[in-house]
């Protein structure tokens, strides 16, 4: 137990998985017969082999257990939440494809709906529990930083910010002994051999500057021979932002300065799916109704169309035609000028329309079609993005993506008129967090605030 490894922590985590599963098993099989006496037992030992082993290779395959000191509970419930997913899939796939054993549907269903809710509540218990056995001295492990520059003062700052990660910062190497305290400082480059030989160190960290490649590659070498792992910290603060990734093309490594979730395919099928199902539904089992309902009110309150079509600014800086149910008197000025509150143009209906965001119904085709996502950055007018691309730094990233009916930036309250270019700023702060962060719950979370803003009103929808 006070061993700074602990070689047990997967096999803790993996066990205590079997376990759960055999509970949500058990009680799949009372709450289906209310009894464990008179039922077939050969049948279903099979069935909960195959639970097991179903597991097994889900979690395998999802990497569930791939965590490290780092990993936030977030990552470990996305890692979670694919498992189950595969495992919902293998197990389908066996009653429905391979038809081996008739199967309970009741014992499955009980079962896994047990499961699922206790390996969630698992994974949050443990991941706390290992946070406080390493708060306590259990499970870290030491480390040296070669450098006391900046960046490995930083690092420094890190390793001590938080007990829960497990790590115990020995101290600095450094050629100049005054760049970092006495009792922080072990000692010049060249003694870093004498030390690890004499001294327990798990882990080295190089924070020197990119020109001391020599130096990396002796300290590597060093590293190997003495069994320690040995890690360079890339110094990217010379980049205007911090939020950058590194990837190998080939043998070339590459920075991108830039985490863009929706470059993946994988996540691209899936908010393209989840877009043509939303909206499916909505043109299917809403629009037949309420547009013949909204088209005669919209035509007894002014002359003109139904709908109002605006060239707009899409992915990739594309223009497509955006709908919208019309809310104004036609009028010259549709193409470069702002709603704004009290506009004479708005008629008495189409403030309704825009006050509930009903007046974006119709976009749920440009949904359909492929030009927006159910949830992105709000598009806006060529005129104005040509004019704030000029005025807000940044305006154009949220063009990386496509425009969506709602967005983070509105569900926070940045909305309607852009009266100062700060509102704006503000605006793209918001479309380029989005942008960067996006994951298929966030999109979940954003329509669920949509929704209640739509109930209760917002102040800046006119």
């Amino acid at each position: 137990m006070g061993g700074r490894y602990s070689k047990f922590i997967k096999l803790t985590h993996y066990t205590g998985d079997v376990v759960l599963l055999l509970i949500s098993f058990l009680a799949g099989y009372y709450g289906k017969w209310e009894s464990f006496i008179g039922v077939e037992e050969r049948e279903h030992l099979i069935v909960l082999l195959f639970m097991i082993v179903s597991w097994t290779f889900a979690i395998r395959n999802t990497r569930v257990f791939d965590i490290n000191r780092v990993t936030q509970i977030d990552q470990v419930i996305r890692t979670t939440f694919r498992a189950i997913v595969l495992n919902t899939f293998l197990i389908f796939t066996l009653i429905v494809v391979l038809k081996a054993y008739e199967l309970s549907r009741m014992l499955l269903l009980i079962a896994y709906s047990f499961f699922y809710v206790l390996i969630i509540v698992w994974r949050l218990v443990f991941h706390k529990l290992l946070k406080w056995y390493r708060r306590k001295g259990f499970n870290y492990r030491r480390v040296a930083i070669v450098g006391a520059g900046p960046l490995g003062k930083e690092m420094r700052n890190f390793f001590n910010s938080d007990l829960s990660y497990g790590f115990r910062f020995v101290g600095f190497f450094d050629d100049n002994p005054s760049s970092c305290n006495a009792e922080n400082y072990l000692g010049t480059l060249d003694e870093i051999e004498s030390f690890l030989k004499n001294n327990e160190v798990d882990e080295l960290y190089c924070a020197l500057p990119d020109y001391a490649f020599k130096k990396v590659q002796r300290l590597t070498q060093l590293c190997d021979e003495n069994v320690i792992r040995f890690k360079v910290i890339p110094d990217f603060r010379k980049f205007s932002r911090r939020r950058v990734t590194l990837n190998f093309y080939g043998n070339i490594p590459v920075v991108h300065q830039r985490i863009e979730p929706l470059q993946s395919l994988q996540n691209r099928i899936k908010k393209r799916a989840f877009d043509i199902v939303f909206s499916s539904l909505v043109i299917l089992f809403i629009f037949p109704w309420l547009y013949p309902i909204v088209a005669l009110l919209i035509k007894k309150s002014s002359k003109g169309p139904v709908l109002f079509v605006q060239d707009r600014t899409g992915v990739d800086n594309k223009s497509f035609r955006c709908l919208k149910f019309r809310t104004m008197k036609v009028n010259v000025d549709s193409d470069k000028k702002q709603a704004s509150k009290g506009d004479p143009r708005i008629t008495k209906i189409g403030a309704f329309l825009r006050k509930s965001n009903l007046d974006e119904f119709p976009q749920f085709i440009n949904v359909l079609m492929g030009d927006m996502s159910i949830v992105g950055p709000r598009p806006h007018m060529l005129k104005h993005t040509e004019e704030y691309s000029k005025l807000v730094d940044r305006f154009m990233v949220r063009h990386l993506c496509k425009p969506g009916i709602t967005g983070w930036a509105q569900v926070n309250g940045y909305r309607g008129e852009t009266k100062k270019t700060e509102q704006m700023e503000k605006r793209v702060l918001y479309d380029i967090w989005y942008l960067e962060r996006w994951s298929f719950f966030l999109d979940l979370r954003i329509i669920f605030l949509t929704v209640k803003n739509m109930v209760k009103g917002e102040e800046n929808a006119f």
